[in-house]
């Protein structure tokens, strides 16, 4: 019932083609102006069946993907059976957040700090005050799932290290120092593994509103 429930959802979806014309990359992107456009003109948006978003790469589904800094450390999990998601279950991972759904159509009306705030409370509950920023882009054309997914990386500064899962498939939930990432790259998804290579810029990265 769940992965029905899943699949019926209707997600935010952008053509692929946009991105192509702005000019495509595989990894992080800081050129945040360059594709301001894809991600807040509401005429380059619809909303697409999630079952068939899921296997169509004319489009791509928009997704913030959170990073919860507390000083020099980065909230890690690991994705459980539970996760509607199958291709991602059993990996690690740093982003929270997900796709933006049709119920969430005053998300670009109000503002994009508050879509975000909707995102993240479904996954994880944060007892401390923080700074949210965007900081880079991100696109993985290498796997099925990344390319039909495109991120929107921000980093949320903590006060203090209080966050815990409210979804069942959250997993193994804690702080990880940012210098040890690197030695366990191997076990984190795809777009976790690329926030890590480029871990020190997207922390150093300086503020950007959309």
């Amino acid at each position: 019932m769940q992965d029905e429930k899943y699949l019926e959802e209707h997600v935010l979806v952008f053509p692929t083609q946009l991105l192509e014309q702005l000019g495509i990359f595989q990894g992080l992107s800081f050129e945040l102006d360059k594709y301001r456009d894809i991600i807040r003109n509401p005429k380059n948006h619809t909303f697409l069946q999630r079952k068939d978003a899921e296997s169509n790469p004319a489009f791509k589904q928009l997704i913030p993907y959170a990073l919860l800094q507390f000083k020099d450390s980065i909230f890690v999990y690991r994705r459980g059976k539970l996760l509607a998601e199958k291709r991602l279950r059993g990996n690690y991972s740093l982003g929270i957040g997900g796709h933006i759904s049709v119920t969430d159509s005053g998300l670009f009306s109000t503002t994009y700090e508050d879509g975000l705030k909707r995102e993240i409370n479904e996954e994880v509950i944060i007892k401390s005050p923080y700074t949210q920023r965007i900081v880079a882009l991100l696109n993985d054309d290498s796997n099925d799932v990344g390319k039909v997914h495109f991120g929107i990386i921000h980093v949320l500064a903590l006060e203090k290290p209080l966050v815990k899962p409210r979804e069942k498939s959250i997993n193994e939930a804690r702080f990880f120092n940012m210098s040890e990432l690197q030695k366990d790259i191997d076990k984190f998804e795809n777009w976790s593994k690329i926030c890590i290579q480029h871990i020190d810029r997207i922390i150093d990265y300086k503020e950007y509103r959309l």
